[in-house]
């Protein structure tokens, strides 16, 4: 694919060109292009410049003004305030490069320049439990950043890190070993299945949890079955194997539900690192990288420590000889780097576990496991509620994901049914799963990863505002507007035609999806299209309220207003699905 240059592209390759001519010292002077509200496109670059050069910076504005040629491209470019350039691409140069990217399946995205392999992980819900709304966050932003970084080109490989291993597992087994039929069941795979393995598990873990508080006996049954799950033991590894397996028919009905790509082979839990841990801890007490305190290997760092200024270490492995978290992800990350040859790792793992992984990441730098630069902890605020707090139901506990959503569903199937009374209760059920999941993940999406944001389905079922409703909408109205075109009107670009504010407006925004991709591969920040998508729709409200598309004067103003319609569906259905959003023909 050749590459669709944006406008902003455009514009500053002519003003560089303009500004190495008339100050050929300054060649190398970046012009400091931006969107402007008073023109186009401002460029702020001359005076620093004029700074740097001893200038009046009026005076050198003028002087690149002179070399700029106006035509094809820039129509009108003056020096404004102190030395700012204010500039205004043609109406031709707008719909040309519109008509470039139409032309091209990508939407003139471009790959990545030096693509690699990325390692995504996500999610990471523990075995034998229900993920809650804490999950959320975690599933949704990595799921929505695998889409975009695999759109540009990477090889990315998704890692959904269960917990699935540790002392709690001697429990479970122990209590299955002693009532062999509590996993008893029929059929798998689907939502009612999922729901159904997420019950029989629930009921194990809180039986095991009571007998295991109230009777010593079994208590210390359960702490030498984990011992024998360490060694491997086989009808202890059987059961606990299908603890995993029940626990996995349950997390695929949720990622089902909510239109995920996680599935079984991207799962690799803590247990697949269990037979590197001793020669970890090994390696690592043996460089000096880890010491020993107490009993237990450690890493200590000068600059982290606790409240009575201790210093913090990160506990490697316990005095009693067993591994945790720490282990685990130093494991981990070698497996990443040394197997899987990872230019880069992103975790998606919530703000509270930022010392967890600056302590693990630094520790295996040290250790020569980890290069500079590869490895990311991309930290996410909390979920609240109404009330500004925690997310919980009125009796106080967690809220379980999968009642979340299926509320989100309900939510939609009456905010559908209201707007399109015509759907046939079939129709409306089809659509309430894209609306209310969709309504679910753009809430969550459209926040700054590193904020907080409150859980409201009002709000987030809401036609109108920043809702994803309000983008599935302004996507179904397009192709609204496309079924009833007249037979023989055809969208095209006609780049002869004078353009309208408001169709100016639109174009200029659509220029600029590829270069938000970029800015949100660059950042891993999914919000930043989602801000892009609800301006776009919000850009076509203002073009549908504006210039009339089937009753235009004349046939080629139609095909043009068309073809901006055409588009705009376009870049609102591929922004929306690396979202992880469906968009609907009707709604």
């Amino acid at each position: 694919m050749t590459a669709v240059p944006s406008l902003s592209t455009s514009v500053h390759r002519q003003l560089a060109a303009a500004l190495a001519a008339a100050l050929p010292e300054s060649a190398d002077a970046d012009p400091l292009l931006r969107r402007s509200d008073r023109a186009d496109f401002q460029a702020n670059g001359l005076l620093a410049l004029a700074k740097r050069l001893k200038g009046n910076p009026r005076e050198l504005a003028g002087r690149v003004v002179s070399e700029v040629t106006r035509g094809e491209l820039i129509s009108d470019i003056a020096v404004s305030g102190p030395g700012f350039l204010n500039i205004t691409v043609s109406d031709a140069a707008i719909v040309n490069a519109l008509a470039a990217r139409a032309a091209d399946d990508r939407l003139g995205v471009p790959y990545a320049e030096r693509p690699g392999t990325l390692i995504i992980e996500y999610s990471q819900p523990n075995v034998a439990k229900e993920m809650h709304v804490g999950h959320l966050r975690s599933t949704v932003i990595g799921d929505a950043l695998v889409r975009i970084m695999e759109f540009r080109g990477e090889k990315v490989i998704r890692r959904n890190h269960i917990g699935d291993w540790g002392t709690q597992f001697g429990m479970l087994i122990q209590y299955l070993i002693e009532h062999p039929h509590e996993l008893d069941h029929e059929g798998r795979g689907d939502t009612e299945s999922g729901t159904a393995a997420m019950s029989r598990l629930g009921r194990l873990y809180r039986a095991s949890r009571a007998v295991f508080d109230s009777d010593p006996e079994f208590k210390d049954r359960a702490r030498r079955r984990v011992v024998d799950l360490q060694a491997g033991e086989p009808v202890t590894l059987d059961l606990w194997q299908k603890i995993v397996d029940e626990s996995k028919i349950y997390f695929n009905a949720v990622y089902q539900r909510l239109g995920v790509l996680l599935t079984d082979e991207d799962v690799v839990g803590e247990s697949a690192y269990n037979d590197d841990l001793p020669t970890l801890a090994r390696e690592l007490e043996e460089s000096g990288v880890a010491v020993r305190s107490d009993g237990a290997l450690c890493v200590f760092f000068d600059d982290i420590k606790g409240p009575d200024d201790k210093p913090v270490p990160l506990i490697v492995q316990k005095a009693d000889g067993g591994f945790g978290y720490a282990a685990t992800d130093l494991a981990a990350i070698r497996n990443r780097i040394g197997t899987l040859h990872a230019d880069g790792m992103l975790y998606i793992v919530d703000a509270r576990q930022a010392l967890h992984f600056r302590m693990v990441f630094e520790t295996a730098r040290r250790a020569g496991w980890l290069p500079e630069g590869v490895a990311h902890h991309l930290p996410f605020g909390t979920v609240l509620g109404k009330d500004g707090k925690p997310f919980k139901t009125r009796s106080g506990e967690t809220v379980r994901l999968m009642d979340l959503l299926d509320e989100a569903v309900e939510r939609a199937a009456a905010v559908v049914a209201e707007k399109t009374p015509e759907l046939t209760a079939e129709e409306v059920a089809e659509r309430s799963v894209d609306v209310g999941i969709g309504a679910v993940k753009y809430a969550d999406l459209s926040t700054s990863r590193t904020k907080d944001y409150i859980f409201d389905l009002d709000r987030m079922v809401s036609l109108t505002g920043n809702t994803s409703v309000y983008l599935q909408y302004a996507y179904a109205r397009i192709q609204s507007i496309l079924r009833r075109a007249p037979e023989g009107a055809v969208a095209a670009a006609h780049a002869e035609l004078p353009l309208a504010p408001a169709e100016r407006a639109l174009g200029l925004h659509l220029d600029g999806f590829a270069e938000t991709l970029q800015d949100v591969a660059e950042t891993y920040e999914p919000h930043k299209l989602a801000a892009y998508l609800y301006a776009l729709a919000s850009y076509f409200a203002t073009f549908y309220e504006q210039c009339p598309v089937l009753k235009a004067p004349d046939a080629a103003t139609v095909a043009n207003r068309l073809f901006f319609c055409e588009l705009t569906a376009r870049t609102l259905s591929q922004g929306m699905a690396l979202l992880g959003i469906r968009t609907p023909e009707r709604l």
